[in-house]
């Protein structure tokens, strides 16, 4: 029995941490956001409890609750030092904020619910605290010294529903099957049930790999696309056949078939210099040809391929493949 009661205190230990990790200061947030927060990081308990423990802990801590309206609402007060996250250091505290901008969207909607208060602890560590203190200017200054640059023309990216995300992410997590209702570039709807196999941000678009039931290929869905999605509470054995990787360096993201061809080309000395230093391919040999560059690569044919060739113009000439000369 003893084991038993110091297992059960340790676990409500765990919960009442847990909860008070998830208390915003910038913002309110329900017992039932609180309540499904948890969910996702595997504390199983019903909204009753939740809420029973949110009104104790806002009698002992500087938690506000907000009862104007139901369902109530929860901060920490202005001035409260909240409850920090030991171990994370200015250091530790860059890399989470600049994980969180640039990989917030290849995390499963439960993970990124269970690391929010890191991120939100991270953010507090490198700006100014509510204890007075502050980071140092180093730290502080850091983020505005780093960026991610595009090599093409930025795009804004096409707006994804939350909820779309948090099934498609949900159901790809657990190896779920996926209820999609999806509309193509023509606006053609599909219902459909797929198999979630992979994410893939290409720019400023998000793609989902999968199989539709039933079917043995892959196919990708623009996310932005995806008008309604649920996971299911069905699962499947990923198959052994897929690797994403694989997939895409296969160029099935640029639109192509998986087929490799020997790419020569002729590009003007000025406009190809930057192949120099970044090849096509492990394979490319380059040649000097007065004021041009000669250039063989194996590469895979995709229709990015063609798009990348036509935009350097009368800059660049095809040679071979004959098939991809004549479509330019």
């Amino acid at each position: 029995w003893a084991v038993k009661g110091k297992a059960s205190t340790l676990e409500t230990l765990r919960f009442t941490l847990e909860l008070l990790k998830r208390i915003p200061r910038t913002h309110k947030v329900s017992a039932p956001e609180l309540y499904r927060q948890l969910s996702d990081a595997g504390l199983e308990r019903d909204l009753r409890t939740v809420q029973r423990q949110l009104d104790e802990l806002a009698q002992h801590f500087d938690i506000e609750r907000d009862s104007r309206s139901k369902p109530y609402g929860y901060q920490w007060k202005p001035a409260a030092r909240g409850l920090s996250l030991p171990g994370l250091n200015e250091k530790e505290s860059l890399l989470l904020t600049l994980a969180q901008q640039h990989l917030r969207n290849l995390l499963p909607a439960e993970v990124l619910a269970s690391l929010q208060p890191f991120f939100e602890q991270a953010r507090d560590n490198l700006g100014p605290r509510s204890d007075g203190r502050e980071a140092s200017k180093a730290a502080s200054e850091w983020m505005k010294k780093v960026r991610v640059v595009s090599t093409s023309q930025p795009l804004l990216p096409p707006p994804v529903a939350d909820d779309v995300f948090d099934q498609v992410s949900t159901a790809l997590y657990k190896n779920a099957w996926l209820d999609v209702d999806y509309a193509n570039a023509a606006g053609k709807a599909t219902r459909a049930r797929v198999m979630p196999l992979g994410l893939a941000q290409q720019g400023a678009r998000l793609y989902l790999v999968c199989r539709f039931e039933n079917y043995d290929n892959e196919r990708s869905l623009a996310l932005n696309r995806i008008r309604e999605a649920k996971a299911l509470n069905t699962f499947f054995k990923r198959p052994r056949d897929f690797d994403l990787e694989k997939f895409d360096n296969e160029g099935r993201f640029g639109f192509g078939a998986g087929k490799k061809i020997r790419l020569q080309f002729r590009i003007r000395k000025l406009t190809g210099q930057h192949l120099l230093e970044s090849p096509l391919s492990e394979d490319q040999k380059v040649t000097v040809d007065g004021d041009w560059l000669r250039i063989r690569a194996t590469v895979m044919e995709t229709e990015q391929l063609t798009w990348w060739l036509r935009g350097f113009g009368n800059e660049v000439e095809v040679i071979g493949p004959l098939t991809l000369a004549r479509r330019l």
